[in-house]
């Protein structure tokens, strides 16, 4: 009898499959338009593009993927998850990367979690988070303030993200739940 233990025969199916398992989206439907790179905001600050990253989650390039900057440069904006043509949730996909990424210990960043504890901290405070304020906080741990300027004017122009924070009516039931989860709901 033939034994299939530890082979490596398509690792690249392990991979996507896994993905997929995690997230319960269908990433191997992605046909690489690039509509998810030409709408992201951060790609220029990119290592690996998004639709370069779905490529080599196909193409199973585990360490690639898991190592890129690209996860953490990522703003969770969705814009790459709307105009997908195949509805693919981009945004998901990324956020669960990165926890694949820190849990293997390929993240490419020594300060990883600067922001999402920033983005936990602006969803405790007001609700919801404040993408403006968060990014800027953000940008400035990193002096990094005045990068990209032009792309966060152009995004309030738009209005894609707003000026001034609005908080949340259940604000207060909000921070309880980071606080429960261990957050940090300050």
């Amino acid at each position: 009898m033939i034994k299939f233990e530890n082979t490596n025969l398509m690792p690249e199916c392990f991979f996507v499959s896994e993905i997929e398992k995690m997230t319960g989206i269908a990433v191997s439907d992605c046909y690489q338009c690039f509509r998810c790179t030409n709408g992201c905001p951060a790609a220029r600050d990119m290592d690996i593009v998004p639709h370069r990253i779905i490529g080599y989650i196909i193409s199973g390039d585990r360490d690639r993927v898991l190592s890129s900057t690209s996860l953490w440069e990522c703003l969770q904006c969705a814009t790459c998850s709307i105009r997908c043509p195949n509805g693919i949730d981009i945004a998901r996909i990324f956020a669960a990367l990165r926890r694949m990424s820190v849990e293997s210990g390929l993240a490419a960043e020594m300060n990883i979690h600067k922001f999402d504890t920033l983005m936990i901290e602006s969803i405790a405070r007001h609700g919801h988070m404040y993408e403006l304020g968060t990014v800027m906080r953000y940008r400035l741990s990193r002096r990094e303030l005045l990068d990209n300027y032009r792309m966060g004017i152009g995004m309030i122009k738009k209005r894609r993200i707003g000026l001034f924070p609005h908080n949340a009516a259940d604000r207060k039931n909000i921070r309880s739940i980071i606080k429960k989860t261990g957050g940090n709901g300050r």
